[in-house]
């Protein structure tokens, strides 16, 4: 069976000369029809650069990079992208903004409210829809994102630390709004994390990558049952495999301490 995302021996470098750093060298990574990927590890071993890059919104210098077996040329409505920052356009209401990027999918002005509507119903939104973002808290903001992002139907969704700017209580709860949605909807999520918590509550796979260059360094299961519940968190199987994944991100920082 065809991968949804299949990344082969993909290698991108930044600068030139004696400036040139390589930032990812030969990445093998494939994502299934409707798992939930996260990629973790420390500060600068590429996680968002090869999210962007699968984004197509970087290009990259060997390797092969494919969705649903078609190589990625650019940016395409097959990927939803969620930033930490929540980029929504200020001088539109929560409702134009979801309109804005169904607009540009093609639908008819009447399709594209009653897609708004049902997006931000599915966020909880709804009666926010008539809102400016500078009327919205941060977490409301990002909801209105995901929405955005999710209502003309991509096949993907790549996320970059989409709550790292939120508080603790907000995060747990975006958390749990986002995986109640691909629970019920399904489809591939990419999802760039420094939470190790967030990324062990949220997958089905943690791939931890290594840096200078960045690499797959290793890859852990999931094996907690879903739906996912934060009670969750307090369990042993929980404790031992976030422990495991803190465990080998701390190798990689102290080797790039080392260096």
């Amino acid at each position: 069976m065809t991968a949804k995302l299949q990344i082969t021996a993909l290698s991108k470098t930044f600068g030139t000369g004696a400036r040139r750093v390589e930032a990812l060298h030969e990445i093998d990574l494939s994502l299934a029809d409707n798992e939930f990927v996260s990629l973790v590890g420390t500060s600068g071993c590429g996680k968002s650069t090869l999210l962007s890059i699968v984004a197509g919104l970087q290009e990259f210098d060997r390797g092969e990079l494919l969705v649903d077996g078609a190589p990625v040329m650019g940016p395409g409505l097959d990927r939803g992208v969620v930033f930490q920052t929540y980029t929504l356009l200020p001088w539109l209401t929560a409702r134009q903004n979801v309109e804005f990027a169904l607009k540009a999918a093609g639908l008819k002005r009447a399709q594209c409210r009653e897609v708004a509507m049902e997006h931000l119903e599915l966020v909880k939104l709804a009666k926010f829809a008539d809102a400016y973002p500078s009327q919205l808290s941060g977490g409301m903001q990002q909801r209105v994102a995901i929405a955005r992002a999710l209502s003309y139907r991509p096949k993907m969704l790549l996320m970059d630390e989409p709550f790292g700017a939120l508080d603790a209580l907000t995060r747990h709860q975006m958390q749990e709004l986002l995986t109640r949605i691909w629970e019920e909807h399904r489809l591939t999520v990419l999802f760039v994390t420094h939470d190790v918590e967030e990324a062990v509550y949220m997958s089905d796979r943690i791939v931890v990558m290594s840096i200078a260059p960045g690499r797959i360094k290793t890859t852990f299961h999931v094996g907690l049952a879903r739906p996912r519940h934060q009670d969750m968190f307090s369990t042993r199987e929980f404790i031992d495999l976030q422990r495991e994944v803190i465990r080998t991100i701390r190798e990689e920082t102290m080797k790039a301490q080392a260096a």
